[in-house]
């Protein structure tokens, strides 16, 4: 807000300087009466009487009788009172007007046409609210589209809620309402690839393998569309392709992020013909029933937190704890 106030205070400044500049000039002309005026324009077609002599373009007798007819004018003039050649303007006053002027003007202009309670509403905080508000409000409005069920931008609203609230069956059954608009947008399609691959324990084939190819038709760049079918690959043991869909994802992140890094790496891996076996093998061998599980729980710094949107994706990597970097599964 404050930067906005001295910004708009800095131009409406740099304006009312630029509009006094003509008023701050003091021209000799000013104080230039009719009389003197005029004998500089007689004394212009004297000048040029006597050039027009010496070209020889008229003759002296006719230069004799211009010039005199020119004396004659000039002294009917000069009879004359002195008279201010232009209307007299008072540059003190006009400059007051303009210094007021302008500001008021500007202000009743942004009254009208702006939005000036926005500069309170940016100054305070975001509201927070409670898991049950939040939890009040999905089921407002979760009630509302079971009495308009043709609504697709509600029933998107609401499966992305549930998803970043992690209630993923009420996701999937929310994602399953949306209606043919789905099928349209790459970026639902792998949203909902991903929800139903979370319901299915991880497991990426079957419906959700073909939900993220289908997005990737829509949007060969669709980065989490690109992961699932890379991830949904590599399961499978099919490298290639996955170092395929990787290596195209490789291109949609930035060079010196975390996730170029890893999937830097990650591609060195599958390439390494040492390293594939290897993965090979581990992924076929069975885990220890000690390995069988991983638990825990994941969560957001809270200034992290304040910059996530519901649409947001977390992808959690399991690794060995010894051996090559791929992950075992991906949650």
């Amino acid at each position: 807000m404050g930067g906005f106030l001295l910004a708009a205070v800095a131009l409406m400044a740099v304006t009312v300087l630029l509009l006094l500049r003509p008023w701050q000039r003091r021209h000799a002309d000013d104080a230039a009466t009719t009389r003197e005026i005029n004998a500089g324009i007689y004394r212009d077609q004297l000048r040029e009487l006597d050039r027009d002599l010496a070209a020889g373009t008229i003759v002296s007798a006719d230069h004799r009788q211009a010039q005199a007819e020119l004396q004659r004018r000039l002294l009917d003039d000069t009879a004359l009172a002195d008279m201010p050649a232009t209307r007299t303007v008072n540059p003190h006053r006009t400059a007051m007007l303009l210094t007021f002027a302008v500001p008021l003007l500007a202000t009743a202009l942004y009254a009208w046409l702006g939005t000036p309670a926005a500069l309170q509403a940016s100054a305070a905080p975001p509201k927070q609210f409670s898991s049950t508000e939040i939890d009040q409000m999905l089921s407002t409005l979760a009630a509302r589209l079971e009495k308009n069920p043709d609504d697709a931008k509600g029933w998107t609203v609401l499966a992305r809620s549930y998803r970043a609230l992690g209630r993923l069956e009420d996701a999937r059954n929310a994602f399953a309402r949306i209606g043919e608009s789905l099928n349209r947008d790459p970026v639902l399609l792998a949203e909902y690839a991903d929800v139903l691959a979370a319901n299915a324990g991880g497991s990426l084939e079957g419906k959700p393998l073909e939900l993220a190819m289908a997005a990737l038709r829509l949007d060969p760049d669709n980065g989490m569309a690109l992961s699932l079918a890379a991830t949904a690959a590599y399961k499978r043991r099919d490298f290639r392709q996955a170092a395929l869909h990787w290596e195209h994802l490789l291109k949609q992140v930035p060079p010196d992020s975390d996730d170029a890094k890893w999937l830097v790496k990650t591609l060195a891996e599958i390439r390494d013909p040492n390293a594939l076996p290897t993965a090979v093998m581990q992924a076929s061998a069975p885990m220890p029933r000690a390995a069988a599980g991983v638990s825990g729980s994941v969560s957001l710094a809270p200034a992290l937190a304040a910059r996530t949107l519901p649409s947001d994706t977390v992808f959690v990597f399991a690794r060995a704890a010894e051996g090559p970097r791929m992950p075992l599964a991906v949650q």
